[in-house]
């Protein structure tokens, strides 16, 4: 067997038929879609349709949805937009100590000119501590909420509807960061009526570099971008039509997938993975809340087991998954997300992150687990215990 890949939470393989409805825009379909002739309105035309793709994936309205560049620009978009509204003066802005790094950076500079910034506590399962939550909240101030939907490290989803509704109640608006959900799980912007919710194509299946921001019909917003008004004056640039085109066909591949069986496939194959984990290793930990969380992750803790050579040697078996976010690979700190969660510096840093795909197979899981179960005995013989010691591994 080849290469295992079980790292879809960090990208996610293009599905054939994304590539094969990209390939006209990018040889003969290759017209500006502001232009005036037919040939450019037909490829305005195909992009009006991956519009509606979009926006029945989450159930929204097609103008509803603002196509962006990837997932970090659409919070910055959202996030930079709200702070201009409600100003620095009196004003407090509430998210968690979980988010991404795309809505901690922008918050960090909001801090730094003299916002008020609150970062609301998980509780150990790693969802939104409601109770603290709403104490943030306060109606008497201007303010907005920018809550993740699923964590991209654990897969924890939190409880945006109890939180967009304490938000709306006290007149703030409120962001969703549903990179890690859009896609994988039901999102219903209008059974959970956030504001303002950002994705990203290629945590489903769409290729890198196209994302969307979705702005509910009727709440006010200024673009991050100015020039041609292209987006319906809501993020000027000439459009990137072949991504657009990948990231509608992909949208409408995956709701398929969830109208059919919600991705119970993948789900099963995550069960079975951490059946065989937590049977055949000792001192495994799955981290994160049992009942709410995705159906394509395992997020575990492996004790005397330094997850940096952990994956070294799993890469030389042929599979390849993480230690947590791809954007913080390479930084000694233990995850933000996990001390967040109460782990300790060893769990956290003996922690990998598993994440699966519709693409993933029973075979892959069932040749994964051994891989791993040999990994963890061959690091453990060579670190000893106790505790997590000095990452030592051997070839071979």
């Amino acid at each position: 067997m080849g290469m295992i890949y079980l790292d879809s939470n960090a990208t996610s393989q293009v599905h054939p038929e994304v590539v094969e409805a990209m390939l006209p825009y990018l040889t003969d379909q290759w017209y500006n879609p502001s232009s005036g002739y037919r040939s450019a309105r037909a490829v305005r035309q195909a992009m009006d349709t991956a519009r509606e793709q979009v926006a029945a994936l989450i159930n929204a309205h097609p103008e509803e949805i603002v196509f962006t560049g990837c997932g970090t620009e659409s919070n910055n978009m959202a996030l930079k937009w709200l702070a201009r509204l409600v100003g620095r003066r009196e004003s407090r802005v509430v998210t968690s100590v979980i988010e991404h790094s795309a809505v901690l950076r922008p918050c960090e500079a909001m801090q730094a000119v003299g916002y008020e910034v609150a970062q609301c506590a998980v509780k150990p399962d790693g969802r939104l501590d409601l109770d603290e939550f709403c104490g943030l909240v306060d109606a008497e101030r201007p303010g907005f909420v920018s809550v993740m939907w699923s964590n991209n490290e654990t897969g924890v989803i939190n409880p945006v509807d109890e939180a967009c509704a304490v938000a709306r109640e006290a007149g703030w608006a409120f962001h969703t960061d549903a990179i890690q959900a859009v896609g994988k799980m039901p999102v219903d912007v209008r059974k959970v009526p956030v504001d303002y919710l950002s994705l990203s194509g290629h945590k489903f299946h769409a290729p890198k570099g196209v994302g969307a921001l979705y702005v509910r019909e009727g709440v006010r917003f200024e673009p991050m971008i100015r020039g041609g008004g292209q987006e319906d004056g809501r993020r000027s640039g000439t459009e990137n039509v072949p991504f657009i085109i990948g990231l509608g066909k992909a949208a409408e591949i995956m709701k398929a997938e969830l109208d059919r069986d919600g991705h119970a496939g993948v789900r099963r194959r995550r069960d079975r993975l951490e059946e065989r984990l937590t049977g055949e290793i000792e001192g495994v930990t799955l981290n994160g809340s049992r009942e709410h969380r995705a159906g394509n992750i395992v997020h575990a803790s492996f004790e005397n087991c330094e997850a940096a050579g952990l994956l070294i040697l799993l890469d030389e078996a042929g599979v390849q998954c993480s230690a947590g976010s791809a954007c913080m690979t390479g930084k000694q700190q233990p995850s933000h997300v996990q001390k967040a969660m109460g782990l300790s510096d060893e769990q956290a840093r003996s922690s990998l992150r598993i994440s699966l795909s519709i693409f993933t197979t029973d075979e892959e899981v069932e040749e994964a687990a051994t891989a791993v179960a040999r990994a963890g005995q061959k690091l453990r013989s060579v670190q000893g215990p106790p505790g997590v010691g000095p990452v030592v591994v051997y070839g071979g």
